[in-house]
């Protein structure tokens, strides 16, 4: 058995459901645009990076910034159409 302190939280308490269809959209929306945002960094980590014309280590330090925003217009289109699945789970977990 281990001795690790449990943390004090009330019963009931935990992550803030959304209060409303258009907050549950949007969390749906944003959870789509994380993921593309993994996505695309996993992506640009496998470009190889020729030593004449990429950008060095400024180059290597926005990458992510990148990826984050590629993840962000991909999300705000949803082009990959995970944020219906993701809504209709959040929708499931909230009874309704």
């Amino acid at each position: 058995m281990s001795s690790v302190a449990q943390p004090n939280i009330p019963i009931g308490a935990g992550p803030a459901a959304p209060s409303s269809a258009a907050a549950r959209e949007k969390t749906a929306r944003e959870f789509e645009a994380v993921f593309a945002g993994q996505l695309a960094q996993l992506l640009l980590d496998q470009v190889e990076v020729d030593e004449q014309t990429g950008g060095g280590h400024g180059e290597e330090m926005f990458r992510g910034l990148l990826a984050e925003e590629l993840g962000k217009a991909i999300g705000a289109t949803g082009a990959l159409g995970l944020s219906p699945a993701i809504l209709a789970q959040i929708q499931r977990l909230e009874g309704e």
